[in-house]
Protein backbone atom coordinates (compact mmCIF):
# COMPACT_ATOMS: atom_id res chain seq x y z
CA UNK A 1 0.00 0.00 0.00
CA UNK A 2 1.45 3.53 -1.14
CA UNK A 3 1.61 6.18 1.71
CA UNK A 4 -0.20 9.04 0.46
CA UNK A 5 1.78 11.75 2.09
CA UNK A 6 4.76 9.97 -0.24
CA UNK A 7 3.51 11.06 -3.46
CA UNK A 8 4.39 14.59 -2.65
CA UNK A 9 4.07 16.76 -5.77
CA UNK A 10 2.20 14.28 -8.51
CA UNK A 11 3.02 15.10 -12.13
CA UNK A 12 0.53 15.24 -14.70
CA UNK A 13 1.55 13.70 -17.75
CA UNK A 14 -0.19 13.33 -21.32
CA UNK A 15 0.70 9.66 -22.48
CA UNK A 16 0.94 11.05 -25.89
CA UNK A 17 4.23 12.66 -24.97
CA UNK A 18 7.53 10.81 -26.37
CA UNK A 19 9.36 11.20 -23.26
CA UNK A 20 7.83 9.08 -21.07
CA UNK A 21 10.82 6.47 -20.24
CA UNK A 22 13.17 9.39 -18.91
CA UNK A 23 10.21 10.63 -16.73
CA UNK A 24 9.35 7.09 -15.33
CA UNK A 25 12.87 6.30 -14.21
CA UNK A 26 13.28 9.25 -12.85
CA UNK A 27 16.08 10.99 -15.44
CA UNK A 28 13.69 13.86 -16.50
CA UNK A 29 12.81 15.30 -13.17
CA UNK A 30 14.70 13.88 -10.59
CA UNK A 31 12.76 15.50 -7.56
CA UNK A 32 9.92 14.10 -8.61
CA UNK A 33 7.98 11.45 -6.27
CA UNK A 34 5.14 10.15 -8.33
CA UNK A 35 3.60 10.82 -11.85
CA UNK A 36 0.30 10.38 -13.39
CA UNK A 37 0.66 9.46 -17.17
CA UNK A 38 -3.22 10.86 -18.35
CA UNK A 39 -5.04 9.28 -21.15
CA UNK A 40 -8.40 11.55 -20.07
CA UNK A 41 -8.55 15.27 -20.65
CA UNK A 42 -4.82 15.75 -20.94
CA UNK A 43 -4.92 13.65 -24.74
CA UNK A 44 -7.30 14.66 -27.55
CA UNK A 45 -9.58 11.61 -29.26
CA UNK A 46 -7.58 11.13 -32.07
CA UNK A 47 -4.22 11.33 -29.99
CA UNK A 48 -5.90 7.86 -27.83
CA UNK A 49 -3.84 5.29 -29.91
CA UNK A 50 -0.85 6.79 -29.93
CA UNK A 51 -1.10 7.09 -26.32
CA UNK A 52 -2.25 3.35 -25.70
CA UNK A 53 1.16 2.52 -27.71
CA UNK A 54 3.16 4.94 -25.82
CA UNK A 55 1.88 3.39 -22.73
CA UNK A 56 2.43 -0.21 -23.54
CA UNK A 57 5.74 0.40 -24.97
CA UNK A 58 6.88 1.90 -21.38
CA UNK A 59 5.87 -0.96 -19.12
CA UNK A 60 7.37 -3.27 -21.15
CA UNK A 61 10.95 -1.22 -20.95
CA UNK A 62 10.53 -0.67 -17.31
CA UNK A 63 9.93 -4.31 -17.15
CA UNK A 64 13.20 -5.15 -17.61
CA UNK A 65 15.18 -2.08 -15.69
CA UNK A 66 13.87 -3.33 -12.20
CA UNK A 67 17.24 -2.45 -11.23
CA UNK A 68 16.94 1.18 -11.81
CA UNK A 69 13.54 1.05 -9.95
CA UNK A 70 14.89 2.50 -6.29
CA UNK A 71 15.15 6.11 -8.24
CA UNK A 72 11.75 5.76 -9.92
CA UNK A 73 8.55 7.91 -9.11
CA UNK A 74 5.69 6.36 -8.13
CA UNK A 75 3.77 5.16 -11.72
CA UNK A 76 0.17 5.70 -12.01
CA UNK A 77 -2.31 5.61 -15.08
CA UNK A 78 -5.19 7.63 -15.28
CA UNK A 79 -6.87 6.12 -17.94
CA UNK A 80 -9.76 7.57 -20.18
CA UNK A 81 -13.22 5.10 -19.36
CA UNK A 82 -13.29 1.55 -17.92
CA UNK A 83 -12.76 -0.36 -21.21
CA UNK A 84 -9.15 1.57 -21.56
CA UNK A 85 -8.48 0.71 -18.11
CA UNK A 86 -9.25 -3.58 -19.25
CA UNK A 87 -7.19 -2.98 -22.03
CA UNK A 88 -4.28 -1.48 -20.24
CA UNK A 89 -4.32 -3.90 -16.74
CA UNK A 90 -4.08 -6.73 -19.45
CA UNK A 91 -0.66 -5.31 -20.95
CA UNK A 92 2.32 -7.27 -20.69
CA UNK A 93 4.25 -5.16 -17.84
CA UNK A 94 1.29 -3.37 -16.45
CA UNK A 95 2.73 -4.59 -13.19
CA UNK A 96 5.29 -1.68 -13.63
CA UNK A 97 2.31 0.71 -12.82
CA UNK A 98 1.36 1.50 -9.29
CA UNK A 99 -2.10 2.17 -9.83
CA UNK A 100 -4.84 4.15 -11.18
CA UNK A 101 -6.36 7.25 -11.18
CA UNK A 102 -9.96 6.47 -11.90
CA UNK A 103 -11.65 10.03 -13.59
CA UNK A 104 -15.04 11.44 -13.23
CA UNK A 105 -15.97 8.93 -10.04
CA UNK A 106 -19.11 8.43 -8.70
CA UNK A 107 -21.14 6.07 -6.40
CA UNK A 108 -22.46 4.76 -9.56
CA UNK A 109 -19.68 4.42 -12.20
CA UNK A 110 -17.07 3.49 -9.51
CA UNK A 111 -18.57 -0.65 -9.76
CA UNK A 112 -17.45 -0.65 -13.73
CA UNK A 113 -13.78 0.54 -12.99
CA UNK A 114 -13.42 -1.95 -10.10
CA UNK A 115 -15.22 -4.61 -12.73
CA UNK A 116 -11.95 -3.73 -15.27
CA UNK A 117 -8.71 -4.08 -13.18
CA UNK A 118 -7.38 -7.64 -13.65
CA UNK A 119 -5.84 -8.02 -10.40
CA UNK A 120 -5.67 -7.04 -7.05
CA UNK A 121 -2.71 -5.63 -6.60
CA UNK A 122 -2.79 -2.24 -8.46
CA UNK A 123 -4.22 0.35 -5.92
CA UNK A 124 -6.91 3.11 -7.14
CA UNK A 125 -7.55 6.95 -6.67
CA UNK A 126 -11.01 7.72 -6.93
CA UNK A 127 -11.15 11.33 -8.64
CA UNK A 128 -14.16 13.33 -7.91
CA UNK A 129 -14.80 16.00 -10.54
CA UNK A 130 -18.60 15.91 -11.21
CA UNK A 131 -21.62 17.80 -9.75
CA UNK A 132 -22.17 15.37 -7.64
CA UNK A 133 -19.12 16.55 -5.60
CA UNK A 134 -22.21 19.39 -4.55
CA UNK A 135 -24.34 16.94 -3.17
CA UNK A 136 -23.47 16.12 0.30
CA UNK A 137 -25.69 12.44 0.41
CA UNK A 138 -24.14 12.02 -3.06
CA UNK A 139 -20.53 11.73 -1.61
CA UNK A 140 -21.79 10.16 1.39
CA UNK A 141 -22.98 7.47 -1.28
CA UNK A 142 -19.47 7.53 -2.45
CA UNK A 143 -18.22 7.23 0.76
CA UNK A 144 -20.16 3.89 1.64
CA UNK A 145 -19.10 2.24 -1.90
CA UNK A 146 -15.08 3.07 -1.03
CA UNK A 147 -15.29 1.88 2.91
CA UNK A 148 -15.49 -2.42 1.90
CA UNK A 149 -12.33 -1.62 -0.76
CA UNK A 150 -10.34 1.00 1.94
CA UNK A 151 -7.64 -1.04 1.70
CA UNK A 152 -6.81 -0.41 -1.95
CA UNK A 153 -8.16 3.33 -2.15
CA UNK A 154 -4.24 5.62 -1.84
CA UNK A 155 -6.70 8.55 -1.82
CA UNK A 156 -9.40 10.68 -3.08
CA UNK A 157 -8.34 13.33 -5.94
CA UNK A 158 -10.44 16.18 -6.04
CA UNK A 159 -10.88 17.53 -9.79
CA UNK A 160 -10.79 21.22 -8.81
CA UNK A 161 -10.94 22.88 -12.38
CA UNK A 162 -13.61 19.56 -13.69
CA UNK A 163 -15.65 21.16 -10.68
CA UNK A 164 -15.47 24.36 -11.65
CA UNK A 165 -16.73 23.54 -15.03
CA UNK A 166 -20.03 22.07 -13.89
CA UNK A 167 -20.68 25.85 -12.88
CA UNK A 168 -19.21 27.40 -15.67
CA UNK A 169 -16.58 29.05 -13.86
CA UNK A 170 -12.30 28.55 -14.40
CA UNK A 171 -9.23 29.05 -11.99
CA UNK A 172 -8.23 32.87 -10.95
CA UNK A 173 -4.60 33.28 -12.38
CA UNK A 174 -4.23 35.40 -8.96
CA UNK A 175 -6.33 33.82 -6.51
CA UNK A 176 -5.98 29.98 -4.56
CA UNK A 177 -8.86 27.48 -4.94
CA UNK A 178 -9.98 28.76 -1.72
CA UNK A 179 -10.82 32.61 -2.82
CA UNK A 180 -14.00 31.16 -4.52
CA UNK A 181 -16.86 28.54 -4.47
CA UNK A 182 -14.21 25.48 -4.39
CA UNK A 183 -13.44 26.45 -0.65
CA UNK A 184 -16.65 25.08 0.87
CA UNK A 185 -16.54 22.21 -1.29
CA UNK A 186 -13.07 20.83 -0.16
CA UNK A 187 -14.51 21.93 3.11
CA UNK A 188 -17.08 19.52 2.93
CA UNK A 189 -15.29 16.61 0.78
CA UNK A 190 -12.46 16.46 4.05
CA UNK A 191 -15.03 16.64 6.53
CA UNK A 192 -16.71 13.40 4.56
CA UNK A 193 -13.84 11.38 3.53
CA UNK A 194 -10.79 11.96 5.80
CA UNK A 195 -12.71 11.14 9.30
CA UNK A 196 -13.39 7.99 7.56
CA UNK A 197 -9.93 6.99 7.19
CA UNK A 198 -9.21 8.65 3.88
CA UNK A 199 -6.57 10.63 2.75
CA UNK A 200 -7.70 13.88 0.10
CA UNK A 201 -5.25 14.81 -2.91
CA UNK A 202 -5.13 18.68 -3.81
CA UNK A 203 -6.66 20.44 -6.84
CA UNK A 204 -3.92 21.39 -9.36
CA UNK A 205 -2.95 25.48 -9.04
CA UNK A 206 -3.24 26.40 -13.24
CA UNK A 207 -0.41 29.13 -12.62
CA UNK A 208 3.08 27.80 -12.64
CA UNK A 209 5.23 31.17 -12.62
CA UNK A 210 3.40 32.84 -9.45
CA UNK A 211 4.90 30.80 -6.87
CA UNK A 212 4.32 32.84 -4.16
CA UNK A 213 0.76 31.63 -4.90
CA UNK A 214 1.15 28.38 -5.15
CA UNK A 215 2.92 28.39 -1.82
CA UNK A 216 0.06 30.09 0.21
CA UNK A 217 -2.53 27.49 -2.13
CA UNK A 218 -0.29 24.33 -0.47
CA UNK A 219 -0.14 26.24 2.99
CA UNK A 220 -4.20 26.70 2.76
CA UNK A 221 -4.33 22.44 1.46
CA UNK A 222 -2.09 21.80 4.63
CA UNK A 223 -4.77 23.82 6.56
CA UNK A 224 -7.23 21.56 5.14
CA UNK A 225 -5.50 18.17 5.97
CA UNK A 226 -4.32 17.55 2.64
CA UNK A 227 -0.87 17.00 2.04
CA UNK A 228 -0.12 15.66 -1.47
CA UNK A 229 -0.86 18.03 -4.45
CA UNK A 230 -1.37 17.61 -8.20
CA UNK A 231 0.78 19.57 -10.43
CA UNK A 232 0.76 20.38 -14.10
CA UNK A 233 4.31 21.68 -14.32
CA UNK A 234 7.58 20.51 -13.35
CA UNK A 235 8.36 24.10 -11.63
CA UNK A 236 5.65 23.15 -9.01
CA UNK A 237 7.51 20.15 -8.01
CA UNK A 238 10.09 21.46 -5.71
CA UNK A 239 8.63 24.59 -4.01
CA UNK A 240 5.63 21.86 -3.52
CA UNK A 241 7.83 19.36 -1.37
CA UNK A 242 9.80 22.67 0.30
CA UNK A 243 6.21 23.44 1.68
CA UNK A 244 5.57 20.42 2.87
CA UNK A 245 9.20 20.33 5.01
CA UNK A 246 8.61 21.05 8.97
CA UNK A 247 9.51 23.62 10.89
CA UNK A 248 12.43 22.55 13.91
CA UNK A 249 9.75 24.03 16.06
CA UNK A 250 6.95 21.51 14.97
CA UNK A 251 9.38 18.57 14.91
CA UNK A 252 10.30 19.10 18.89
CA UNK A 253 6.26 19.58 19.64
CA UNK A 254 5.44 16.01 17.96
CA UNK A 255 8.18 14.49 19.63
CA UNK A 256 7.24 15.44 22.61
CA UNK A 257 3.66 14.76 21.97
CA UNK A 258 4.57 11.32 21.42
CA UNK A 259 6.88 10.82 24.19
CA UNK A 260 5.52 7.97 26.17
CA UNK A 261 6.48 10.50 29.64
CA UNK A 262 4.75 13.15 28.22
CA UNK A 263 2.13 14.94 30.83
CA UNK A 264 -1.74 15.18 29.87
CA UNK A 265 -1.27 19.14 28.87
CA UNK A 266 1.78 20.55 28.84
CA UNK A 267 3.25 23.73 26.52
CA UNK A 268 5.47 24.32 23.47
CA UNK A 269 6.52 28.05 22.77
CA UNK A 270 3.22 29.46 24.45
CA UNK A 271 1.01 26.88 22.83
CA UNK A 272 -0.63 23.77 24.15
CA UNK A 273 0.38 20.35 23.56
CA UNK A 274 -2.08 17.86 24.31
CA UNK A 275 -1.19 13.82 23.43
CA UNK A 276 -4.77 12.93 23.95
CA UNK A 277 -5.60 15.13 20.70
CA UNK A 278 -2.88 15.96 18.87
CA UNK A 279 -1.29 12.38 18.52
CA UNK A 280 -2.50 11.65 15.23
CA UNK A 281 -1.07 15.63 14.21
CA UNK A 282 2.56 14.76 16.10
CA UNK A 283 2.77 11.31 13.77
CA UNK A 284 2.11 13.37 10.58
CA UNK A 285 4.66 15.95 11.18
CA UNK A 286 7.53 12.68 11.90
CA UNK A 287 6.32 10.88 8.72
CA UNK A 288 6.72 14.54 6.91
CA UNK A 289 10.07 15.25 8.21
CA UNK A 290 10.89 11.57 7.54
CA UNK A 291 10.28 12.71 3.88
CA UNK A 292 10.54 15.73 3.02
CA UNK A 293 12.79 16.68 5.59
CA UNK A 294 12.77 20.21 7.95
CA UNK A 295 13.52 23.95 7.91
CA UNK A 296 15.52 25.61 10.57
CA UNK A 297 13.33 27.23 13.62
CA UNK A 298 14.38 27.09 17.12
CA UNK A 299 12.08 26.04 19.62
CA UNK A 300 12.27 25.34 23.52
CA UNK A 301 9.82 23.82 25.99
CA UNK A 302 8.72 26.74 28.10
CA UNK A 303 6.47 24.45 31.04
CA UNK A 304 4.47 21.95 31.82
CA UNK A 305 0.64 22.24 32.82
Amino acid sequence: MIQPISLGATLYVPADRTDLLQIATGGKYPHLRSVIFCLEDAVSEASVPTALENLRLLVTQLAVMDEAAQTRPIILVRPRHAAMLRVITSMAGADQIAGFVLPKITAETLDEYMDALQSDEHCIMPTIETREAFDSEAMKALRSKLLPIKDRVTLVRIGGNDLLRTIGGRRSKNRTIYDGPMSSVIANLVTTFVPYGFSLSAAVCDNFVDLDLLQEEVELDIDHGIFTKSAIHPNQIELIHNVYKVSTEELISARAILDSKAPAVFSINGAMMEPATHTDWAKNIITRSEIFGTLSVSAKILSSA
